[in-house]
Formats: C-alpha cells, structure tokens, sequence
C-alpha cells in the first residue's frame, strides 16, 4: 500500500502562504490559521504520496486557505550560488543566438520559477517548480544573458537564510536545517515503535544527528523485552522507566530520539511530557481516513481540538495511512518540511527551547517561567 502522510505544525507568527516541498511522489494542498498569543495554535500541511488530500486543522482563529497542486521540479543541468540577500541561478542556453526577449519566459512568484525558451518555434522548459528552498521577492527578479547562459537574480525574503540549492528537495532540507536547528534534538512520538524507529534512523543520517532509541536503551539495561517487561509490570511501569531516560537525554543535542509506540511508554501520557519539551516533538500519527478530503480534514481538526491524545502536545504531526518502509524517507522530509516552516517564522524557538533545558525542563514550556519559578505551587504543570 502506498503511504500518504500529512503534517500538522503548530507556528507562532502572521499567516504565511508559502507551500513546502515535493519529491516526485508527493503533493501538497495545506490550511494556515492565525493563532492568539496566549496559546499554541496547529497548522496543518498534507503531503500525499501518489495522491493527495487535504487536512486541515484550526481553532477559532481568523484562516487563510492556499491550495497548491504541485508538479514535479523539471530542469535541465543549472548553476547555482547564494548571496547576502539574493540567490543566482545559472541555465545554459546552447548555441542559438536569443536577440529578443520574447524568446524568453521567465515566470516567478514567491513560491515558484518556470523558464521558458523558444527553440524552433516552440518552447522549451529550462527548469520548472512550484517549491523554492524559501521565499522570493518575484517583484525584483532580474534575468539577463551572460554569453551562452541565462542568469536569474531572485531577491530572498529572508536574506540571512542560506540557501543550499535553488528548490527545496530531502538533500537541500538536511544542508539547510542546522542553521535553523542549531543543534536543538528531535524526539519522534507515535503509536508505532517501529515507524518512529524508521524515521528517526533517516532523520540522524540525513542531519548528522546521533540516532538514539528508548526501547534499545531500556531493553538493554533490563535484559528483557519491552512485551515481556509490560506483561511482568504493566505499561505503567514502563512509561516511568521511559521517562527517566528522557530526562537524561533532555540535555543530549544533534541527536534523533525515537520513543516508544502503542501507548506503552512516556509520550502518549500526558503528565510526562515534561522533558519531551527539550527538543522539537514530531507525531506521526496513522490516519484511518481514506484519500477523501473531508474525512481527512475532519480527523486533523478532531484530533488538534480535541486535544485528548497527549501527542496533540507535538511541535509537528505527520499523518500516515498506511505503511511501506521505503516511504520512512519521504515520511521524514514531511517532517523537515514542517520543521522549517516552524522555525522560520521565529528563529528563536531553538534558544528557547535551551533555555527550557537550562531552567530544568520544569514543564511550563512554551510560556518558560521566571528561575526560582515552583511547578508545584501552580499544580501539575505538564497537566
């Protein structure tokens, strides 16, 4: 079965219309809101495998709708480099003498480039895409013709941003998430052991991150299995033994950390998410709706509202229907896609999220209390 996933994050900015990335196998249609200050607003993003569907999800807050029907990034070999401000991008032309600017079609907005040439009467793509690594100014592209190359100018909207290429792919995202990261951890959530183990193995390997696993650890220094430990003790016992080596890795940085699944360990509680908080939570969440939009849509909505299932407390939500591990790939750029789009808006959610740590992870996260601040004299914190 073909696995389609879907990505909810939450933001704390403006409404932004910017769609995230594609391989050749996904499309992307997603829903912004504007959240209030005093609370986590989700934001959904569906990415589809094959094809897509929407999913969306939003509280009361005003909403600004973007539908993109995405295509696959054409282009023939380009030249690339990133400026202070700007980014240049280089196309060959051959040898046919281009007097006119009418044999030349150059079409960009914040989120896309097509360039055209006319060749023998018709024309001819040069490169084409609706995922830009960031957005651009499309008022100050500049193109001109050095020699045999067409040379496009693309003003950023970020301009301390980096660019590792000119659209955004699985290779570019990984170049270009440590100046976002800054070394802040992953912790994959989910129902799945098995799924969150996948993903985060592509996640460290694409980043550079160490990979670390919670049931690797405890099956390790208990000598026994986590089925066996649950039988023995019950899922209680293994969620508080769980949560312990959470709190030891809350400190740990550059490193993926997969939990455990099935409701059996410390992230589908929602008292012990205190050390979660550490670093930036991905849920992937198995959907039971069909490629339909609407019954997509609602459960996002359901779930984000709803707010009863303890992993709703994630940064970023990937939904997936169905399960192929040559997918875990596709499954973790979703999840970086939804990263970046998260951080952009406020690079200093990395250095708030260490000076969670450095406060002691006492689980007033996002609203970080002054030090000296008692959890205990509010009532549980993490509640």
């Amino acid at each position: 079965m073909a696995t389609r996933v879907a990505t909810v994050f939450s933001l704390f900015p403006n409404p932004i219309k910017t769609p995230l990335p594609q391989s050749s196998l996904l499309n992307l249609n997603f829903l912004i809101s504007k959240p209030v200050f005093t609370s986590i607003s989700k934001f959904c993003l569906p990415i589809s495998s094959f094809k897509s569907y929407n999913v969306s999800a939003s509280k009361e807050y005003n909403r600004l709708s973007c539908s993109c029907f995405s295509t696959a990034t054409t282009s023939t070999n380009y030249e690339f480099s990133d400026g202070s401000s700007e980014v240049e991008l280089r196309l060959p032309l051959g040898s046919q003498d281009y007097e006119s600017g009418k044999d030349i079609f150059v079409d960009a907005d914040g989120t896309s480039l097509i360039v055209r040439v006319k060749r023998s009467g018709s024309f001819t793509t040069l490169i084409q895409t609706n995922y830009l690594f960031d957005k651009i100014k499309p008022a100050e592209t500049i193109w001109y013709i050095d020699d045999d190359q067409l040379v496009i100018n693309l003003k950023k909207q970020v301009p301390e941003l980096k660019w590792p290429d000119i659209v955004e792919s699985w290779e570019s995202l990984t170049a270009g998430a440590m100046q976002l990261l800054k070394g802040t951890s992953i912790y994959i959530v989910g129902d799945s052991t098995e799924i969150n183990q996948k993903v985060a193995r592509e996640l460290a390997v694409g980043l550079g991150y160490t990979p670390l696993d919670t049931q690797e650890l405890l099956e390790t220094y208990t000598k026994q299995t986590i089925d066996s430990w649950v039988f023995a003790e019950g899922s209680d016992s293994v969620a508080e033994a769980e949560s312990a080596i959470l709190e030891s890795l809350s400190s740990h940085v550059r490193a993926v950390i997969s939990t455990l699944g099935r409701k059996k360990g410390a992230a589908g509680r929602s008292d012990r998410w205190r050390h979660l908080y550490a670093g930036f939570t991905v849920w992937l969440s198995q959907t039971e709706a069909t490629a339909d939009e609407g019954s997509a849509k609602e459960e996002a909505r359901r779930h984000v509202q709803d707010g009863s299932l303890a992993y709703s407390k994630a940064d970023v939500v990937v939904k997936v229907q169905g399960w192929n591990d040559d997918h875990a790939k596709s499954v973790a750029q979703a999840s970086l896609s939804a990263l970046k789009q998260l951080i952009l808006p406020d690079k200093k959610l990395p250095g708030k999220k260490s000076l969670y740590i450095r406060l002691g992870c006492r689980g007033d996260w996002p609203n970080i209390k002054p030090p000296g601040w008692n959890p205990s004299a509010e009532g549980d914190a993490t509640a």
